[in-house]
């Protein structure tokens, strides 16, 4: 008995000491700053907390079959990704091993938005997909029939997204449902913002809408001078946003009145990131540009070798940013000098994520590149012998290649557009999303943790009582016996003496 109950202890105390391990492993998880949509958060500052490398050391590469629009997102020490082979990846953030992958009907230049243990999503196909983020199982998928690039922001159990049909949809987050949609005047590429009740978006009528979040009843609009590719970011009450014009512009986040302007030398596809009273922006003028958050005025900007489309990504003092001209660069945020850049086979266009000491972008050489410090596991998929080396920028002028002022051509196999043009809410569409079975994982609590661990120090302290309790009652029960032995054997030594 007394061996059996030793190791029921010895299970307890161990079972007791691996939930304190992994509650330990959560808790620091916990800690980390994810990257888990376009530009970091719903407000797109595109900045983090995290640490971020100060050298171009490659932790690891993983090669898609298609060139890499898409930007990271990174939550769990998990990365999400899209390509243009028409795959949503996921894959180990440490490491790069691929997780899994999951087929679109076209290709995906949409970036994912990570939320509950869902990955949201759009492709070229017209559909906005939301998938488990353990296994890639498909959850739903929402038919706009139209071209999706547009990058989902997902909060309170909505999924907005815009697309080329004109149109910014509000979503069910766990169904799929059209809640509201509004249409705009052009079609839309820009990425929503959502602050505060409203939903901030651009399109390709010239305007920066604000609608409410809802409803999706239009609150303002502010007309630029061209098409608004980029995606809004909001912070201290200001909307600053980039248009096809030229220009950078600040405006009232209540009302949609001008506050200032910032004019570049091309189009600015490139969506701006704002941390420290400074606004980062690339520009197809080839410029990454620091301005002053408050009224504009440039601080730097630092030239590269073509135009830059990329987003900002702003950590650890460094500003990140891809270019055409197929490097990833590191600024400082400070005065925008040159700390590091690192030579892809193609055009970057994607956008920089941060998170837990790496810094993860795609290129169209159809790979996603983690920086940071090096690995110690095996490269996860096979790479070319001839992946390019790190190189310095070169000193001399170079020969500019052709500027492209538009996005990259669509895939082919386009779905039929749906051009139907209304200026207020529309009411739910006929248009169902399909429904799969696939549980949505969920993340085990925090009281779960504490109940369990709780709870097993309980039955072992109880299990440790009991046994000592019967050891204490075998010890008096022996100790009793002892005695009354020794009494007859007292009063005979007694008799035998008086003898």
């Amino acid at each position: 008995m007394e061996k059996t109950l030793t190791a029921i202890l010895s299970v307890l105390l161990l079972l007791s000491m691996f939930l304190m391990l992994a509650f330990n492993t959560k808790a620091q998880n916990d800690t980390i700053d994810w990257w888990p949509m376009f530009h970091h958060d719903l407000a797109h500052f595109g900045y983090s907390n995290s640490t971020a490398p100060n050298v171009n050391n490659t932790a690891w590469i993983f090669a898609t079959s298609g060139n890499v629009h898409s930007s990271p997102a990174v939550v769990d020490d998990k990365l999400y990704v899209g390509s243009l082979d028409r795959k949503v990846y996921a894959l180990n953030a440490s490491d790069g091993q691929l997780i899994w992958s999951y087929p679109t009907s076209n290709t995906v230049y949409s970036s994912p938005a990570v939320v509950d243990g869902r990955v949201y999503i759009g492709s070229m196909s017209g559909d906005v997909y939301a998938l488990n983020a353990t296994n890639g199982g498909l959850l739903w998928r929402y038919s706009t029939y139209s071209y999706v690039s547009s990058s989902p922001a997902v909060v309170a159990g909505i999924v907005y997204i815009g697309a080329l049909d004109r149109k910014v949809y509000a979503l069910d987050a766990s169904r799929g449902s059209q809640i509201w949609s509004y249409t705009t005047e052009g079609s839309i590429e820009s990425s929503p913002a959502v602050f505060e009740g409203k939903v901030y978006v651009g399109s390709y009528d010239d305007k920066v809408y604000a609608l409410n979040a809802s409803n999706g009843q239009l609150i303002w609009n502010y007309a630029t001078g061209g098409d608004v590719d980029s995606s809004p970011a909001f912070m201290d009450n200001k909307l600053y946003i980039g248009s096809r014009d030229g220009n950078v512009y600040a405006l009232d986040a209540t009302n949609g009145q001008l506050i200032w302007n910032y004019t570049t030398g091309d189009s600015v596809d490139s969506s701006p990131a704002v941390m420290d009273g400074k606004v980062y922006v690339g520009s197809l003028d080839r410029n990454v540009y620091a301005l002053d958050a408050t009224n504009g005025q440039l601080i730097w900007n630092y030239t590269t070798l073509d135009l830059v489309r990329s987003s900002p990504a702003i950590a650890d003092g460094t500003v990140y940013i891809g270019s055409r001209d197929h490097n990833v660069y590191a600024l400082n945020a400070a005065n925008g000098e040159l700390i590091w850049n690192y030579t892809t086979a193609n055009f970057v266009y994607s956008s920089p994520a941060v998170a837990g000491g790496k810094v993860y972008i795609g290129s169209y050489d159809g790979k996603v590149y983690a920086f940071g410090q090096l690995s110690p596991s095996p490269s996860p998929s096979p790479i070319p012998s001839s992946e390019p080396e790190p190189t310095p920028i070169p000193t001399a002028n170079p020969t500019p290649t052709q500027t492209d002022t538009h996005s990259p051509a669509p895939s082919p196999t386009p779905p039929t557009p749906s051009p139907t043009v209304s200026p207020s809410p529309e009411v739910p569409s006929t248009s169902q999303p399909t429904q799969s079975p696939t549980p949505q994982p969920e993340d085990t609590p925090l009281l779960f943790y504490i109940a369990a661990v709780g709870s097993v120090l309980f039955v072992t302290v109880v299990v440790a009582f009991f046994f000592r309790k019967r050891r204490s009652n075998a010890n008096s029960q022996k100790k009793s016996s002892l005695d009354i032995n020794k009494k007859p054997v007292a009063a005979c030594l007694f008799r035998v003496t008086l003898f």
